[in-house]
Order: structure tokens, then C-alpha cells, then sequence
């Protein structure tokens, strides 16, 4: 092996490993113990000047051309919009590609355009701890009898007794609309001033200037979900979406006047019928009116005379109904430190 390391150099390692009757396999295995080549390292190359294009600008002109890019009146402007309005106010300083080189350059190739910045929505936190509060009010579409028909079905619902205080149907999507609807349903339910809060999503109705209005006229809280977050107003999806799914809700309606009697009635059997799991099974109109406690006390005296007749039924203790909720929230507030379902994802 030694004999090719130094016959190498001279001939090649094919060369010297064919006329020595040596595996160049064998050779390379070997190599690395043996040491690396003989051969001298080859000189570092001359670096090579590259001759300037005859075409490119000089200092001075992209000087120029940085320059005009820094014209006040084309600071928000793209490089094509600059080169547009120079060729038009008969001026011609380089093309559209070399405008950006020279803006790469300078570190200055991003967005160079006004951009729209929407503001931080905050998310909100509001608490119910009695009817009356606080409502959630939105709008749902009906179809009509063809295709592209629609009623519209607006819907204020009490968080905290999820009773419905007031619903309408009309055929269109209106500000006044939403405005004499509000005002019947607090007057109806005689709300004084300062006391209530309603919370809407952000369609155009609800953002309007008429509706704002009339909740600062009623002494009204107004509040918003923010945009695309179905999630900060849950009570009202919900209580659609439990009328939607009724085995009698039709997939379209004859006329404006069906729609109504198909509410009238599903809101009268929701109201006073629907036992609802987030308020103990009890209805709506229950909690909402105040006769909690005795539905409550008559269950109990039910479950009490169950447990007297045959205790060995229940395990541990006597048996007691579902207790209400003492208080109902949309975005309840997450204690520090700990993360929200947001934040986990």
C-alpha cells in the first residue's frame, strides 16, 4: 500500500494500483490509516473581477432613483405604480425590477402601502345573576316558499332564565325594525334604567347608529361579541338551534303568516314548557317570574317521600333536585395563571 501512496502522485491511483496488482477497494479502505496524499495542495485561485454590465445604473443614478422612491407622494405607492406615474409625467428612470433591487437594498422591499389595522377586540365578560340583566338578541333567517325567499325571525332571550322576552318576524333586516322590537320588549317587561345589559354579535343591524340610540335613550348597556367568534354569543345560537331542530320545524315556509304560527307556538312551548338542562330542568318562565324556590321545595318533598318509603334505594344520602345556577356568564374571566381553551391550542 505504501508503494501506491507514493507511485500516485506521479501516475494516478488507478494507474499505480493496476500496475502494482492492487484492489483499489483495498487501497481506499487503507487510505485513511495511512494518512492523506503526498500530493501538494493546489494553490487558491485568483479571485476573478467581474466586469460591470454596460446597462447597469451607477452610483449616482440609483442614488436618484432612491430618491424618488422617497418622494413623499409615493411613500404608500408599489414600485409598478411609481414607474406607471413617472412614464405618464414623461419620465423614464429604470425599470420596475431594478426599482426593487434597489428597495431590497436598502432593506426597504415590504409593504409600502397604507394598511387597515383593526382594532383589539376585547372579549366579553358578562355576568347574570338574576332575569333581566342581561339579554343576547340576534337574527335568524326562515326560508320562504322558493328559493332565495326569506323571513326574518329576530329573537331577545333572557341569559340567566333563558325565557324568550320578546321574538318577531318580519321580511327584511332593518335598523327601525330592530329598534321599535327592543323598545316593546323593555317596556313590556317594565326594565328600569341602568339595570340591563343586551349583547349582539356584530351584523349590520345590531352595529347600527339607530339601535345604539335607543339603548342609550332606555338607559341601556350595549355590548358586542367579537367578529367571527360564534362562541361569544352562545345563548342565542343555542335557542335557535333547538328550534331548528324540532321534529315539527319545516324545512320551508308557505308565507309570512305560517312562519308565525309555527313561532307562536314554539315559543309558547319553550317559554312554559321546555324543562331546560342549564337551569335545573325547570322552564324558563319559572326562573324567569320568580317561582323557583316552590318548584324547587315540591321536588324536594317529592324526593323526600321516595326516601322515606324506600331508603335502601339511594346510596350515601337523601336524594335533592338539580340546584339552580346562582350565577350565568358569557366568557366567564379565567383565574391567573391558568390557561384558557384558546391557549391550549
Amino acid at each position: 500500500m505504501d508503494a501506491v501512496t507514493r507511485l500516485a502522485p506521479t501516475v494516478g491511483i488507478v494507474a499505480a494500483c493496476d500496475f502494482l496488482a492492487v484492489a483499489r477497494a483495498s487501497f481506499y479502505r487503507q487510505r485513511p490509516v495511512l494518512g492523506p496524499s503526498a500530493s501538494p495542495a493546489p494553490e487558491p485561485a485568483m479571485p476573478v473581477e467581474r466586469s460591470v454590465p454596460a446597462r447597469s445604473l451607477s452610483e449616482d443614478e440609483r442614488a436618484a432613483v432612491l430618491l424618488v422612491l422617497h418622494e413623499e407622494r409615493f411613500q404608500d405607492r408599489s414600485p409598478a405604480a411609481v414607474q406607471a406615474t413617472l412614464l405618464d409625467e414623461g419620465q423614464y428612470l429604470c425599470s420596475t425590477r431594478t426599482m426593487y433591487r434597489i428597495l431590497q437594498q436598502q432593506g426597504e422591499s415590504r409593504e409600502r402601502r397604507d394598511q387597515l389595522l383593526h382594532p383589539a377586540y376585547h372579549k366579553p365578560e358578562l355576568l347574570a345573576t338574576a332575569p333581566n340583566q342581561l339579554w343576547s338578541w340576534d337574527i335568524t333567517k326562515l326560508r320562504g316558499p322558493v328559493k332565495w325567499t326569506y323571513f326574518y325571525l329576530y329573537v331577545i332571550l333572557d341569559v340567566f332564565s333563558r325565557y324568550v322576552t320578546g321574538w318577531m318576524i318580519a321580511y327584511r333586516e332593518g335598523a327601525e325594525l330592530a329598534k321599535e322590537f327592543i323598545a316593546e320588549a323593555v317596556g313590556k317587561h317594565q326594565v328600569p334604567a341602568g339595570q340591563l345589559t343586551i349583547h349582539a354579535d356584530r351584523g349590520r343591524v345590531m352595529k347600527s347608529k339607530t339601535v345604539a340610540f335607543l339603548m342609550a335613550d332606555l338607559g341601556v348597556t350595549k355590548s358586542h361579541s367579537r367578529p367571527y367568534v360564534s362562541d361569544d354569543n352562545p345563548y342565542s345560537e343555542s335557542q335557535f338551534r333547538t328550534m331548528k331542530y324540532r321534529p315539527e320545524f319545516p324545512d320551508r315556509f308557505g308565507c309570512i303568516q305560517d312562519s308565525r304560527s309555527f313561532c307562536q307556538q314554539f315559543f309558547q312551548w319553550y317559554n312554559e314548557e321546555h324543562r331546560h338542562s342549564g337551569i335545573a330542568l325547570l322552564t324558563p318562565a319559572v326562573v324567569h317570574f320568580g317561582e323557583t324556590q316552590a318548584v324547587l321545595a315540591q321536588r324536594q318533598a317529592v324526593l323526600d317521600t321516595a326516601y322515606r318509603e324506600h331508603p335502601e334505594r339511594f346510596v350515601r344520602q337523601s336524594p335533592k333536585p338539580l340546584p339552580l345556577p346562582s350565577e350565568v356568564w358569557i366568557n366567564k374571566p379565567v383565574p391567573i395563571g391558568q390557561k384558557t381553551k384558546e391557549e391550549s391550542h
